[in-house]
């Protein structure tokens, strides 16, 4: 019997209508005869309101304690879920993820997950359950309840479907699939029927906000079918699956935008063996990821490093590093929340050329100009000023007639 797992967001089970509306759509997939595992959110809003309670006692909730609060958000879900599937006839068991367990590493908040027992899953399905599963959470070594971070449900669906071997993982969200950018910017956006998982990866880390990148990380390393679709309608979505020779046909398959960074310049850096190395070491023992650099000629011995980051790290990234100012011998460090990354993304980039040159003469007709640049064999990503952001996608996706289906 085939195996799905479908994911179900905040959104989707947001009141007790929009809960039976889920339910419907497993219900109508089990009678078709597959295996069910079904993880879903807390409603819309409710892990916001949580946090917020805590913020209310202490600006700096303990870590653990919060994980222990945010998690009761997904527990209230799956047992609304099973109540409405088993009031329509249906066997249905919830989990919560340290039942399971869904196991993770320790660091509350932002958990990573390190593997998924199935054997409660797998008996439950035996017996012709629908297994109901909570998103977002999981349970360390110790018995401590975590919770994955930003995104962390579509983490855990793909997870519990690459443990299960499933057939099929579906996430249903607000949006009816993967689009070559995001349709609010431009009327001319167009539903992409499948996508490779090394461009959804790409699009992932970018920008796109319709799959996060831990997910996609999971799917590609264990090949897990993924299929994204609105859980609002029945149209078609977008299935991300192994790459295909057809996708090569286009050198461009999507433009993203990021206006989430910001930009650290530390200027005047001792040009020496150790610095570069002084001031990542640093972030990355402050867990602060750094995506671009660019590190300028040395003139009499100094030069300018600029990095950027994520735009929430700005504050805690300058105070790490204006503490190793006198190490570094730098005489200044600025940084800058107004910046955008825009970034075009396709397989066929491999085999075309021209790509690059393409975009840079695109942005400057729209007098747009370039601050940095980085590249990888399907993406090349530019940072400019944030102001510009839309009329720079805007004028990519014109450009690479991305609007076009091959």
């Amino acid at each position: 019997m085939p195996l799905i797992v479908q994911k179900f967001g905040g959104t989707s089970v947001g009141d007790l209508d929009r809960i039976y509306n889920v339910a419907r759509r497993v219900a109508a997939r089990k009678d078709q005869g597959n295996d069910m595992v079904v993880i879903v959110s807390a409603m819309a809003g409710e892990t916001d309101r949580l946090i917020g309670l805590a913020k209310k006692i202490t600006s700096t909730p303990n870590e653990r304690e919060l994980d222990v609060l945010v998690s009761t958000g997904e527990q209230v879900t799956i047992a609304l879920l099973a109540i409405t599937l088993e009031a329509m006839g249906y066997k249905a068991a919830s989990y919560c993820g340290w039942q399971l367990p869904v196991v993770t590493d320790n660091a509350h908040g932002t958990a990573r997950i390190s593997y998924v027992k199935r054997d409660i899953i797998a008996s439950d399905l035996d017996a012709g359950r629908i297994v109901i599963v909570a998103g977002f959470q999981g349970v360390d070594e110790e018995g401590n309840i975590t919770t994955l971070g930003r995104g962390g449900s579509d983490t855990s669906a793909v997870a519990v479907a690459a443990a299960l071997r499933a057939d099929l993982c579906e996430i249903f969200t607000d949006v009816d699939g993967v689009y070559t950018t995001d349709p609010h910017i431009t009327t001319k956006a167009r539903k992409l029927d499948k996508i490779a998982y090394e461009e959804m990866l790409e699009m992932a880390s970018l920008g796109a906000k319709v799959l996060f990148i831990r997910a996609v990380e999971f799917a590609m390393r264990y090949r897990v079918p993924l299929v994204v679709r609105s859980s609002f309608n029945d149209h078609e979505g977008t299935l991300v699956t192994e790459e295909s020779s057809d996708m090569e046909k286009e050198s461009v398959r999507a433009v993203t935008c990021n206006t989430k960074e910001a930009k650290i310049t530390i200027s005047g850096v001792e040009d020496k063996p150790g610095v570069a190395s002084g001031i990542f070491s640093a972030l990355a023992d402050a867990h602060v990821v750094v995506d671009m650099i660019i590190q300028n000629s040395s003139e009499e011995g100094k030069t300018d490093i600029t990095f950027t980051i994520p735009e929430v790290d700005l504050g805690k990234s300058l105070e790490i590093c204006r503490g190793i100012k006198e190490y570094l011998g730098a005489y200044d460090i600025s940084g800058s929340e107004d910046i955008a990354k825009v970034s075009i993304i396709g397989l066929g980039m491999r085999s075309y050329s021209g790509v690059a040159a393409k975009m840079f003469s695109t942005l400057a007709k729209e007098g747009i100009n370039i601050e940095m640049i980085s590249t990888s064999e399907i993406k090349i990503s530019c940072v400019i000023r944030q102001k510009y952001a839309e009329l720079a996608v805007r004028a990519l996706h014109d450009a690479f007639e991305l609007e076009k289906a091959t």
